[in-house]
């Protein structure tokens, strides 16, 4: 294989590890609507822990600063194993070094994003 295609497939599995569980929780959400549409379409009341049940992964908690830095450390942790994974795992050539730094660029970035969003958030905790 090609060090480009493998640098495509870790990138890949790791952007999978966001998209897939996002993708199934929205397919229980589907299916709760069309349940609860049914019901409502026989005329039947929905009980009020039903109606909560479906509004509390709405209402999240506020970011706080912890869980801002929190984020960054673990977005700057896979830039690190990523990029390492680069450089021990193949040659050492500029161009293995290269894909790797540049996967490792964006998950870098993001957590530096969220580590200098947590001085900004006004939050105590």
């Amino acid at each position: 294989m090609t060090p480009v295609l493998i640098m495509l497939i870790i990138c890949g599995s790791i952007a999978s590890l966001f998209i897939v569980p996002r993708y199934f929780r929205n397919r229980e959400r589907e299916k709760m609507q069309d349940t609860i549409r049914a019901a409502i379409d026989k005329g039947q009341q929905l009980p009020p822990e039903l109606i909560e049940a479906m509004t509390r992964d709405v209402r999240r908690a506020p970011s706080t600063r912890q869980r801002d830095v929190r984020l960054g450390v673990i977005w700057l942790a896979i830039a690190l194993g990523l990029g390492a994974l680069g450089w021990v795992g193949g040659e050492f050539t500029d161009d293995n070094l290269n894909a790797a730094v540049a996967c490792a660029a964006i998950p870098g970035v993001i957590g530096l994003a969220f580590i200098v969003l947590s001085f900004f958030n006004k939050s105590k905790a």
